[in-house]
């Protein structure tokens, strides 16, 4: 089966696109309406080790950018999450769900503080824009939303601060993790920010105007060259085994923020207002019914996990991987897996059921997955 995607005008392409397929992408999804290269050249094997090891450039322009501007700004981003953005200071990115009244996970964007009246979320892949746009118009708010033209490139890998303060320049250094900064290049202030869909550590250039794209793109891979840079992108062995979830695989709308381990981020005393305040009271008053786990399993290679796997203990079904692929550092498959309460215990025996008929010993365990 070919597994590449025919072009389309009406899904949109990145400004690095040109130079993506001049370096040998060896497909697409599609992610906010965008064209999101999944792969290159090596095995994801190889670029995992890659990435471990050296430094990536992914072509990351799916997260689009709804800013927020106004002197409601403020009001409005708090009223869409639980998590209290009170204390956020300018130069700051939060991870934070957003969600609907039911406690539904809408999206799990990263939030950037531009100003006080300022804010921009990078957002996975869901229509929130529109969400954004009628929550503002249903409450009259005093806000601007758009989504400018900014497409994000992200330079990840223990090498990837080497090689942008040969760029940027030494203050690139000073940047704490999930913190951003003002940098010049070629005359235009871009925002860059340590952050990155990876736990191998980097970065991520916020690209103000696209027709920058194919110069910051070539002055990357040229500096790159002496750090063994290759384009790549997010690591699907590396995302599971950092427990970095994806929304549309280990959530939907049907999750909410309490069962996928988001605890963290969710204020729930009152001191703060947000849709869905009252159905998340209840859930945490009730008790979740079901949290994710990574999951170790099998001794040898399972077949790709296209559609969600059956874990079952003792006959019964117990949840079902979402994301699962063999890991060549851990010697075993890896997978996540919102399990039922009960059988959630770290160290809990189970079995993966494949679609080819197989059942794969395994067991739960934290994550990340050391």
């Amino acid at each position: 089966m070919n597994d590449e995607m025919n072009m389309s005008r009406r899904i949109r392409k990145s400004p690095y696109n040109s130079r993506v397929l001049e370096a040998g992408v060896r497909g697409f999804t599609v992610s906010n309406h965008m064209f999101f290269p999944k792969a290159y050249q090596p095995s994801t094997e190889e670029a995992y080790w890659h990435l471990r090891e050296f430094v990536q450039v992914w072509d990351v322009s799916v997260q689009r950018q709804v800013r927020i501007q106004g002197v409601d700004a403020t009001a409005l981003v708090q009223w869409m999450t639980p998590r209290n953005i009170g204390s956020a200071k300018i130069g700051d990115c939060l991870y934070i769900p957003i969600i609907d009244q039911n406690a539904g996970i809408l999206n799990d964007p990263v939030l950037l503080k531009i100003s006080d009246n300022e804010y921009w979320l990078s957002i996975a892949d869901s229509d929130l824009l529109l969400y954004v746009l009628g929550l503002s118009l249903g409450r009259g708010l005093d806000v601007l939303i758009d989504e400018p033209d900014i497409s994000p490139l992200a330079i990840q890998g223990p090498k990837a601060e080497n090689v942008l303060a040969h760029i940027f320049g030494e203050k690139i250094r000073e940047i704490s993790f999930f913190k951003f900064g003002w940098f010049e290049f070629l005359g235009k202030k871009q925002l860059i920010a340590r952050s990155g869909f990876s736990r191998q550590g980097g970065f991520e250039v916020y690209l103000d105007g696209g027709e920058y794209g194919i110069a910051l793109w070539d002055r990357i891979m040229e500096v790159g060259k002496k750090y063994n840079i290759t384009p790549g992108s997010p690591n699907f062995i590396e995302r599971i085994e950092g427990g970095l979830l994806s929304y549309g695989n280990e959530m939907t709308r049907q999750n909410n923020p309490l069962e996928v381990g988001f605890r963290k981020y969710c204020t729930l005393d009152g001191t703060i207002d947000f849709i869905g305040l009252e159905a998340l009271q209840k859930i945490d008053r009730d008790g979740v019914t079901r949290e994710m786990r990574g999951v170790l399993f099998g001794e040898s290679r399972a077949p790709l996990c296209s559609d969600p796997w059956p874990i079952t203990v003792a006959g019964k079904t117990v949840g079902q991987i979402t994301s699962g692929i063999w890991s060549p550092r851990l010697k075993k498959n890896v997978g996540l897996s919102l399990i039922e309460r009960g059988s959630w215990d770290i160290g809990q025996k189970i079995y993966v059921n494949t679609l080819d008929g197989q059942s794969l010993e395994g067991i739960l365990v934290n994550l990340p997955m050391n």
